[in-house]
């Protein structure tokens, strides 16, 4: 039996791997669970996600990844070997080639550390692929033509917006503001505004369940319970999408910051074609409520939320993986 070629998201918040041949895999959390005191891995992806915020004091549950980079180079293999030894396609006589996404603006030391990161845990050639490219052709997007598409890529770590012609990218901006830094705004505005301590997955659900960021455009509320900060007690308050858009505001216009920054690096052909086709949305920050209004009002060009925003990236690396021999010959690295 041969191995197959594999395409890995590896995202802050999630890891999406797509064989080729089979589709995406699997789609878990880039959670690991450690013993402290052995080194030990104990669970990995979604049964280590359930451990945040709720271990003993001798087991903690680490994201490797932070800022779409390895912060822990150690933990990030472990939690790579895992997954490629629970999708099993490694062949008796051969590893398989992998094809990985990262940020535009990642130094050669992280993408050396991914690199390596993949051998180690069983790939014989690893590629790396910049990410807004890839979520676009994931998404849809013919980028092999010479006219420009535009792409916003709001992940769990980092934002990647780009626009591509010819199957490159033309311009470009990453900025390490996404998913994780709204569940920090979101935490920080319920312990400023009504001193109740809450988790990373309490704000994560907020986001998910009321948050909006377009004004006036979403009305719910939600029971939150946390540790209220001057009794040190448990407590339940009630929570309105009008004070989540107002916990985000600023966060948000950091990405629309980067989207006006990137039209503005455009050249003027490229931007009426933008003009026509619009700005698509990837990613899961995608999904949150409102954002394709907001960026469309801001930018004054449409914004069409991708189909599946959160697989973009694994779909794209399906569709390059196709075509794996071409980027062998293109860049054998």
């Amino acid at each position: 039996m041969f191995s197959r070629d594999i395409g890995i998201d590896l995202g802050t918040a999630n890891v999406l791997i797509h064989v080729k041949g089979k589709g995406i895999v699997l789609d878990e959390p880039s959670v690991v669970a450690m013993d402290r005191t052995t080194g030990r891995v104990l669970e990995v992806g979604d049964e280590a996600r359930r451990m945040v915020g709720r271990t003993p004091g001798n087991i903690e549950a680490i994201r490797p990844l932070k800022d779409g980079v390895i912060a822990d180079f150690d933990v990030t293999e472990a939690m790579l070997k895992y997954f490629i030894n629970k999708i099993n396609v490694r062949g008796f006589f051969s590893k398989p080639r992998m094809l990985i996404c990262c940020p535009t603006n990642i130094t050669k030391v992280e993408q050396k550390a991914i690199k390596e990161a993949a051998e180690k845990s069983g790939g014989k050639r690893v590629y790396l692929e910049e990410e807004p490219k890839v979520a676009a052709i994931g998404a849809g997007m013919d980028i092999f033509q010479p006219s420009g598409n535009m792409v916003v890529d709001i992940g769990g770590g980092t934002t990647d917006v780009a626009v591509l012609s010819m199957g490159d990218i033309v311009t470009a901006q990453s900025i390490k503001m996404a998913g994780d830094k709204f569940d920090a705004e979101i935490l920080n505005y319920v312990k400023r505004k009504y001193k109740l301590l809450i988790g990373e997955r309490t704000a994560e659900d907020i986001k998910i369940n009321v948050a909006t960021v377009f004004p006036g455009s979403r009305d719910e509320s939600i029971d939150i319970r946390g540790r209220d900060m001057v009794t040190g007690l448990p407590r339940t308050i009630e929570i309105r999408s009008g004070e989540i858009e107002e916990a985000l505001r600023e966060a948000v216009a950091l990405i629309v910051q980067a989207a006006k920054t990137v039209l503005e690096q455009t050249p003027p052909e490229l931007s009426a074609d933008i003009i026509d086709r619009g700005v698509i949305l990837t990613g899961g920050g995608a999904l949150l409520h409102g954002i394709d209004q907001l960026l469309a009002e801001e930018l004054k060009v449409p914004v069409i939320l991708a189909e599946e925003p959160m697989n973009c990236v694994a779909k794209g690396t399906g569709i390059m993986l196709e075509n794996i021999d071409k980027i062998e010959k293109r860049k054998v690295v």
